[in-house]
Order: C-alpha cells, then sequence, then structure tokens
C-alpha cells in the first residue's frame, strides 16, 4: 500500500513541473513573437544582426541547457556523497 501512494505522490509533482513549464514555454513564445525587430548583438570583438525572437531563444535554449547540467552536476555530487557515506 505504501509504494502505490508514494507512486502516487510523486507522478502529482510532475504534472505540477509540466504545467508550470507549459505556462512558462507559452509567455516566452508571446514575449519572443511580439519582438521580430532586427538588432544587432555585440559579443567581444564579434558583431552580427539577428531578429530579436531568435537571441532571445537562443538565449532561453542555452539557459535551459546549463541549468540542465547544472541540475545533473548536483544529483552526481549527491549521488557521490551518499555512496561515500556507506
Amino acid at each position: 500500500m505504501t509504494q502505490g501512494s508514494s507512486q502516487g505522490s510523486g507522478s502529482t509533482g510532475g504534472n505540477g513541473f509540466l504545467i508550470g513549464g507549459g505556462i512558462l514555454l507559452v509567455l516566452l513564445l508571446l514575449f519572443i513573437f511580439q519582438n521580430t525587430a532586427d538588432v544587432t548583438f555585440k559579443y567581444l570583438f564579434w558583431s552580427f544582426t539577428l531578429p530579436l525572437w531568435l537571441g532571445l531563444l537562443v538565449t532561453a535554449l542555452a539557459a535551459f541547457v546549463i541549468g540542465q547540467l547544472a541540475l545533473m552536476w548536483r544529483r552526481h555530487k549527491r549521488r557521490k556523497a551518499r555512496r561515500d557515506s556507506r
């Protein structure tokens, strides 16, 4: 019985993250598609012109990837600490 109840609570939390992520994605897409002007990006000695929505999309994807890498590193660190404490 306890196993079934713990699985139910875990799936509810996962659905909450999916709903929250979906809402954030919709808001991000609305913001991106309202900003379609061309802008010049300057980074160190590079300079290039892109539509603002593309720059925002690339930035959002880079932030997502960095966040996922940070979570993976944190999980690895916790697993290693748990393994070493045994």
